[in-house]
Order: C-alpha cells, then sequence, then structure tokens
C-alpha cells in the first residue's frame, strides 16, 4: 500500500516531538568537526505547504506547530529551521526531515533519502534539488541495510515509516537489530506513534528489551480529533548523544503543560 501522504499532518504535535529532537541531534553531531553521515528511510516529500487543503482538512498543525512554537527558544535549532525555510519558501512552510538535514548539515556530510511513494519523491526531489542530498526511490529498509556502515561511518539514521503496513510494527526490531550489527557507532533514531489500540506497545517492549541501553522517550497529547487513535508520539534512540535525554524531559514538560491545558477547556 502506498497510500499515506504526510501532507494532512505536516506539522502536527508528533511532527513537533520529532523535529524538535532531531534537530537537536543534528545540531549536536555537526559541533565536532567531523563529517557524517544521515540516512532516512521514510523521507516523504520534505516539504509542505500548511495552507494545503490537505493539511487544513485535518487541522492538525492548528493545533500543533502553529500553537506550540513556543515549546523551543529561538536559538534552538528547530525554531532556526523553521524560520530560515519560511524566509525561503514562505510563512506557511513547514520542513520536513529532509530539510531540516539539509540546513543543519555541512558541506561534507552527507545525506541519504529514501522514499517508495511516487509522487511525494517526485516532490522530495524538488525540495532537496539545491542541495547535495542523495534521493532514492526504493524501499527505505532495502536502502538502510545497503549502506551500512555508511562512508562516513559517524553519523545517524532516522527510521520514520507511516505505520500504513501494520507487519512495520513487528519486523522493525529485527531490522534495527541488523542495523546495528553492521553499524554498531550508528546513532539510529525510530519514530513511532503512542496508539489507544496499544498496536505500538509489542515492538516497543522487543525493542526494549534488546537495546536496554537506548534512550525511550514518549510524549503525550489530545487526539487531534474526537475518536483519533493516536494519543502520543515516541522516539527510540540508539546511542543517544549526551544531553539528549535532558532535552528530551525539557519537552517533556512543555508537553504536559499542553495536556493539562487542554483538558481545562
Amino acid at each position: 500500500m502506498l497510500s499515506y501522504q504526510h501532507m494532512y499532518h505536516a506539522g502536527n504535535l508528533a511532527d513537533v516531538h520529532k523535529h524538535g529532537l532531531l534537530s537537536w541531534i543534528l545540531e549536536y553531531l555537526t559541533a565536532k568537526d567531523k563529517p557524517l553521515s544521515c540516512i532516512e528511510t521514510h523521507a516523504g516529500r520534505g516539504l509542505y505547504d500548511l495552507e494545503d487543503d490537505a493539511a487544513l482538512k485535518t487541522g492538525e498543525a492548528a493545533q500543533g506547530i502553529d500553537r506550540v512554537a513556543d515549546f523551543f527558544p529561538p536559538a534552538h535549532p528547530y525554531s532556526r529551521v523553521l524560520v530560515a525555510q519560511r524566509d525561503i519558501s514562505g510563512p506557511r512552510a513547514y520542513p520536513g526531515s529532509p530539510l531540516i538535514a539539509t540546513q543543519l548539515l555541512r558541506p561534507g556530510d552527507t545525506l541519504h533519502l529514501a522514499e517508495l511513494h511516487p509522487g511525494e519523491f517526485a516532490a522530495l526531489e524538488y525540495a532537496t534539488s539545491a542541495s547535495t542530498a542523495r534521493c532514492y526511490h526504493r524501499d527505505g529498509f532495502e536502502l538502510a541495510h545497503s549502506l551500512v556502515p555508511p562512508t562516513p561511518r559517524r553519523g545517524m539514521m532516522m527510521i520514520d515509516p507511516s505505520y500504513e503496513q501494520k507487519s512495520d510494527y513487528t519486523e522493525i526490531p529485527g531490522h534495527i537489530s541488523r542495523i546495528t550489527r553492521a553499524w554498531n557507532v550508528g546513532l539510529i533514531v525510530l519514530w513511532y506513534p503512542v496508539l489507544t489500540s496499544g498496536a505500538q506497545a509489542g515492538m516497543v517492549r522487543s525493542l526494549k528489551k534488546s537495546r536496554p541501553d537506548a534512550l525511550c522517550h514518549e510524549v503525550s497529547f489530545p487526539p487531534a480529533r474526537p475518536g483519533h487513535g493516536m494519543v502520543g508520539s515516541g522516539l527510540f534512540v540508539i546511542n543517544p548523544p549526551w544531553g539528549l535525554a535532558e532535552e528530551a524531559a525539557r519537552l517533556s514538560t512543555c508537553f504536559a503543560k499542553l495536556l493539562n491545558e487542554r483538558k481545562k477547556d
């Protein structure tokens, strides 16, 4: 199935969680004067217009980045990326993780982006055409296994599937185990939804059992609309950098405050 398009959900609270911490990680990695590789397995289109009919239909950005941008001070890399992208693409532009990476990575770094949906891939190529990113119209896990260990060996991988295929929940632990065996120094970031159905729970238990040293960070938030099954966002980070746990804890406080405010409403 290739029906999922993130335009309907761009800038939602899960994106705020994921992209806020991704930006922090990339700034941490680029602070050291050594080149790095960045791999993303499910890149999407890279750039989103929050005035697009699809984004307005769900209203998720209005409840997300439009409402909680103050979670991040102006000096935070996520804030800086948003401002820079909107200076280029307009005030309602929203950069996905590929464009966050193109902004924060340096000329000597390498960026690999996989996207299987043909329409999203075409948009991704266009959105990243001014950068040195390498785009692949290919299954993300196939690409990941073919690239690890990458050159340069230092770096990170973002795994962010739509979970449109429910088999992802059972197959991802195996993919991550294989990736980390080939690339033991890689910083691996997996995003997953926190669902009322609990569909993610078995996967998370399996990952925690195999990698007790990883950082598992979840935030809760109100459903985007009545009956919507996603009520939180999770990141599982293997080889987390120093200081990430503290930044994650700061975000936890922000999301908890938001949740309490919504309950009062």
